[in-house]
């Protein structure tokens, strides 16, 4: 079967589309995820994604080109590490379709294939079901929890640890 969606990097060109995918999706996002919404914040958002420690992708339908949502490997750690956190957010009307969990797959093989990654981490809070049910099928094990790990809409947030190693 054909993949439905293909990744590859935000660039400048995108800014008009993914401001408005964005902002069409709060209803989807919050409280879990505060994607950027102004120029300003998607300029930014460019400027601190970049190689070699980071590597951001758009994940788009094949047929369309239209965006589907984001997956970024942050923080890449080489030497006796060889990993990196994994955040990814659906945009509006593409969710619940597998589209996420294609392009999750996409940027798994690249991270593992590619890059020569051991190991991607997902923080996750808790009530977040939908995200913890695609790293879930995409192969992630829950490892661990932390109380007040990560400060997300002004608040210091419980989340889960999610883990996958290399093939």
């Amino acid at each position: 079967m054909k993949a439905r969606v293909i990744i590859r990097p935000p660039t400048a060109s995108d800014e008009a589309a993914f401001l408005a995918a964005a902002k069409a999706s709060r209803g989807l996002h919050r409280p879990w995820i505060y994607a950027p919404e102004t120029p300003e914040k998607f300029r930014g958002y460019l400027e601190r994604m970049t190689p070699p420690t980071n590597y951001p992708f758009l994940v788009c339908r094949r047929d369309t080109g239209d965006l589907v949502g984001v997956i970024n490997l942050g923080n890449v750690v080489r030497s006796m590490l060889q990993g990196c956190y994994i955040g990814y957010y659906a945009f509006a009307g593409h969710e619940r379709q597998g589209l996420m969990r294609e392009g999750m797959q996409a940027v798994l093989k690249y991270a593992f294939k590619t890059l020569k990654l051991h190991r991607l981490e997902a923080n996750i809070q808790p009530g977040n079901s939908a995200s913890i049910a695609l790293v879930s099928s995409c192969g992630f094990k829950k490892e661990g929890f932390s109380p007040k790990y990560l400060k997300v809409g002004g608040r210091w947030r419980d989340h889960e640890r999610w883990a996958i190693l290399e093939p």
